[in-house]
């Protein structure tokens, strides 16, 4: 599977859209439980997400969906080995479990319900198939035995009408991994995404100035511009 290049543009496309849009009722990515998600606090505490943004209704969504888990532990570890499927670790940074990717889809399933049923019937789908093929969980596959199945659900133009249940989970995995993935600070890196930097303009270049016939004043000089 392509990965790097395809998911950075994935992840700031369509693919992730759905979440992102959603996203923005907070933007504060992580839990106490290290989630990074739509409505998680930076500091990691009930107290910060109360911050000067936050209503009181925000914070007690946000508390209700801390309260509980949803995925069992067998469907945790499933979610960490496909993520790391989806982003590997390499040369330019971690891996999607690196950046607590697993963490992140457990909230927003929490935080929006209609992922619940697709998730958990999609890891189930995924299981199934696995004991077809080789009698055992995903989970429990060798790296080869993963990959076969994951070929078969990764690509959708090529992948067989019996196979239409894995891809459309495979799409909603891989969308949530790529959002949770680039709005993480390991993901924000590895885009190389500097922000807003501080720097020092140095007035408009002298030949624009001249090409419309205007020119400093020693005035503006000595106040607006300054030239390094």
């Amino acid at each position: 599977m392509d990965r790097r290049k395809y998911l950075k543009i994935i992840s700031v496309g369509s693919l992730s859209s759905s979440v992102l849009l959603d996203a923005c009722k907070l933007s504060d990515k992580k839990t106490p439980e290290s989630s990074t998600t739509s409505t998680t606090p930076a500091a990691g505490s009930v107290d910060a997400a109360a911050g000067p943004a936050r209503q009181p209704a925000e914070i007690q969504q946000y508390k209700e969906v801390i309260s509980h888990t949803f995925f069992t532990e067998h469907e945790m570890a499933t979610i960490a080995i496909l993520s790391d499927i989806i982003i590997p670790k390499d040369e330019v940074s971690g891996s999607a479990t690196d950046a607590k990717v697993p963490d992140f889809i457990e909230f927003i399933v929490k935080d929006m319900p209609d992922y619940q049923v697709p998730m958990r019937g999609g890891l189930r789908w995924l299981d199934r198939e696995s004991q077809l093929r080789f009698q055992k969980n995903f989970k429990d596959c060798d790296n080869t035995q993963r990959i076969q199945i994951v070929d078969d659900i990764a690509y959708p133009g090529k992948a067989k009408p019996s196979m239409s249940q894995g891809v459309a989970f495979f799409n909603t995995m891989r969308d949530l991994v790529c959002t949770g993935f680039y709005t993480a600070e390991i993901g924000i890196k590895d885009i190389g995404y500097a922000g807003n930097q501080p720097n020092q303009w140095n007035g408009v270049p002298d030949d624009v100035l001249k090409q419309y016939g205007i020119a400093y004043s020693e005035k503006d000089l000595k106040e607006c511009v300054s030239f390094s």
